[in-house]
C-alpha cells in the first residue's frame, strides 16, 4: 500500500497536466467550430437573399413604413392628448421596476383638492383648484349649451368638486334635526341631476322655507336667468329668516355655531348669485350695489373673491376710477393674486397710452414713462398667467369656463377671457399694445420652471389639472411648450426612411436587389 501511494503521488502532476491539455484542445476545437457555423449560417442567409425577388423587398419596405406610421400617429395623438409619450410612459411604469429603477423614482405628486385658505396658496406655490368666482348657472347656461351643441361643457372631475363644495357650504352636523335638511344632505350627494331636483322638491314639501332647496332649483332646474332669479329671491327670504334665528342662539353650543356658519354660507351664496343675476340681466348698477353691500356685511369672507365679480361689473360700467380703487385694496403684495387682478391692472395702465401707441413711433423715439409702466404691467400679468393673451388676441378659441379654475393655468385663462375680452375690445388700442409687448415677457424668464421674475416659478403640474377641469374637445394650452419625445422623432424617421426605400424599390427594383445582395455578402466576409 505504501508503494502504491507513492506511485499515485508521483503520477498526480502528470494526470493534471494531461487533463489541462485535453481541456485546452476541446476549447480550441469549439472556438474553431463556432466561426465555421456562423459562416455557414451567413452563407445560407446569402443564398436565401439571392433568391428573393424585388416584389418581396417592396412589400417589406411598404409594410415597415405602414407599421411605423401607425405607431407615429398613435404616439403623436397620445402626446397631444396627455402630454407624454406612450412608449416612454409604459417603459417607466412597467420596465423600470423590472430592472431595479423603482428605488430612484420620484415621489408621486399630491392629489388636487379644492381649498378655501388663499393665504396658504400665496405662501406655497402648489397646484390647488379654486372655485370660479364667476361660474355660470348649470340649468340656464351650461345645459343650454349642451342642448345646442351636444357637447358636455363640464367634466366629471369639475362637477365632483362642486358637489364637495355644496356639501361643505350647505350642510352641518345638525341637519339630522330637520327632515328637510336631511333630504338636502342626500340631494347634494346625488350624481343624477333629475334625482337632485326631485329631492329638492321633497325637501320643500317637508319645509316650504328650505333655502338650500331653492338654491338647487335655481342652479339646475331654471332654464333662464329670470327663473333662476325668482328661485334665489325665495331662497333669500328663507335664508334671512333662518340666519336671524341662528344668530340668536349660536353661542349656546358648538352645534349651534356650526349651524350659524352653514346659514351664513347659504345667505352669502344666495346674495352673490342674485347680484350675478342682476349683472346678467343688465341691471349693472344694482349688481354693483349688492356686491358692495355684501363685502361690507361679511368682510371676513374675502376668500370667496367677491371683489372679482365687482371688478367685472365696474368695467362694464366703465367706472375706471372705481376699478382702480378696488385694485388699490386687493392688488397688494401680501394678498393672493389672480388673472383678474393682474390683467385688470394692466388694462388700466394700457388705457392711458394705448390710443396713441404705435410700434414704429416707439422704436424711433423710445417709450415714455407711461408706456414703460403699461408694458411692465403687461409683462407682470403675462408672467402670472401666460395663457391669457392667446385668448384675448383670439389666437385660440374660447369655451365655457369651468366651475373650478387653477390659478396660473389654462382654466383660469379661459374663465378670465370669457368675461373680460369685451372690456379689452372696448378700450381702443389696448389689444394692439398687448399684441406688441406680451411675448417680451418670456425673455425675462428663460427658465420659468426654475426661477420666476415677479412671482414664484411657474408650477409644472398645471397641465394635468387643466386637462381634468376643461372639456375634452378643448385643446389645453401648455406652458412652457414641451419638446417632442424621442420616440416621436424616431418613429417619424423610421416611417420616412421605410417609405423612401419602398419608393426606390418600386422605381429601381434591380438596383435595390443588387444593393441588398452586396450588403449581405459584405457582412459574410
Amino acid at each position: 500500500w505504501e508503494q502504491l501511494r507513492g506511485w499515485a503521488a508521483a503520477a498526480a502532476p502528470w494526470v493534471r497536466g494531461l487533463l489541462a491539455v485535453t481541456a485546452g484542445l476541446g476549447l480550441g476545437y469549439v472556438m474553431l467550430r463556432v466561426p465555421l457555423r456562423l459562416r455557414d449560417g451567413l452563407a445560407a442567409v446569402t443564398v436565401f437573399l439571392s433568391t428573393l425577388t424585388p416584389k418581396f423587398y417592396f412589400a417589406l419596405t411598404v409594410t415597415s413604413s405602414f407599421i411605423s406610421g401607425l405607431i407615429f400617429v398613435f404616439e403623436w395623438w397620445h402626446f397631444r392628448k396627455y402630454g407624454t409619450s406612450f412608449i416612454e410612459q409604459v417603459s417607466v411604469s412597467h420596465l423600470r421596476p423590472l430592472i431595479g429603477g423603482a428605488e430612484n423614482s420620484p415621489p408621486a405628486p399630491a392629489a388636487f383638492s379644492a381649498g378655501d385658505n388663499e393665504v396658504s396658496r400665496q405662501n406655497m406655490p402648489e397646484c390647488k383648484v379654486w372655485r370660479n368666482p364667476l361660474n355660470l348657472f348649470r340649468g340656464a347656461e351650461y345645459s343650454r349649451y349642451m342642448w345646442v351643441t351636444g357637447k358636455e361643457p363640464l367634466t366629471y372631475y369639475d362637477m365632483n368638486l362642486s358637489a364637495q363644495d355644496h356639501q361643505n357650504f350647505f350642510t352641518c352636523d345638525t341637519d339630522a334635526l330637520r327632515p328637510s335638511d336631511t333630504v338636502m344632505q342626500k340631494a347634494w350627494r346625488e350624481r343624477n341631476p333629475q334625482a337632485r331636483i326631485k329631492a329638492a322638491y321633497q325637501a320643500l314639501e317637508l319645509n316650504n322655507d328650505c333655502a338650500t332647496a331653492y338654491v338647487l332649483l335655481a342652479e339646475e332646474e331654471a332654464t333662464t336667468i329670470v327663473d333662476a332669479e325668482k328661485y334665489f329671491k325665495q331662497a333669500l327670504k328663507a335664508g334671512e329668516m333662518i340666519y336671524r334665528k341662528s344668530q340668536n342662539c349660536h353661542s349656546q353650543s358648538p352645534q349651534h355655531e356650526a349651524q350659524l356658519r352653514r346659514d351664513t354660507n347659504v345667505l352669502v351664496y344666495v346674495k352673490r348669485r342674485l347680484a350675478m343675476c342682476a349683472r346678467k340681466l343688465g341691471r349693472i348698477r344694482e349688481a354693483v350695489k349688492m356686491m358692495r353691500d355684501l363685502m361690507k356685511e361679511f368682510p371676513l369672507l374675502s376668500m370667496l373673491n367677491i371683489h372679482e365679480n365687482l371688478l367685472e361689473a365696474l368695467l362694464e360700467l366703465q367706472a375706471y376710477a372705481d376699478v382702480q380703487a378696488v385694485l388699490a385694496k386687493y392688488d397688494d403684495i401680501s394678498l393672493p393674486k389672480s388673472a383678474a387682478i393682474c390683467y385688470t391692472a394692466a388694462l388700466l395702465k394700457a388705457r392711458a397710452v394705448s390710443e396713441r401707441f404705435s410700434p414704429e413711433t416707439a422704436s424711433r423715439r423710445g417709450l415714455s414713462t407711461a408706456e414703460i409702466n403699461a408694458v411692465e404691467a403687461i409683462h407682470r400679468a403675462v408672467e402670472f398667467n401666460p395663457h391669457v393673451p392667446k385668448y384675448l388676441l383670439e389666437m385660440k378659441s374660447l369655451v365655457l369656463p369651468p366651475e373650478h379654475i387653477l390659478k396660473r393655468g389654462d382654466s383660469e385663462a379661459v374663465a378670465y377671457a370669457f368675461f373680460h375680452l369685451q372690456h379689452w375690445k372696448r378700450i381702443e388700442g389696448a389689444l394692439n399694445l398687448l399684441h406688441c409687448t406680451w411675448e417680451g415677457t418670456f425673455r425675462m424668464i428663460p427658465y420659468p420652471l426654475e426661477k420666476g421674475h415677479l412671482f414664484y416659478p411657474y408650477p409644472s403640474c398645471t397641465e394635468t389639472a387643466d386637462r381634468e377641469l376643461l372639456p375634452t374637445f378643448h385643446e389645453v394650452s401648455v406652458y412652457p411648450q414641451k419638446e417632442l419625445p424621442f420616440f416621436i422623432h424616431f418613429t417619424a424617421g423610421l416611417c420616412s426612411f421605410s417609405a423612401m426605400l419602398a419608393l426606390l424599390t418600386h422605381q429601381f427594383p434591380e438596383l435595390v436587389v443588387l444593393f441588398a445582395k452586396a450588403v449581405s455578402i459584405t457582412s459574410v466576409e
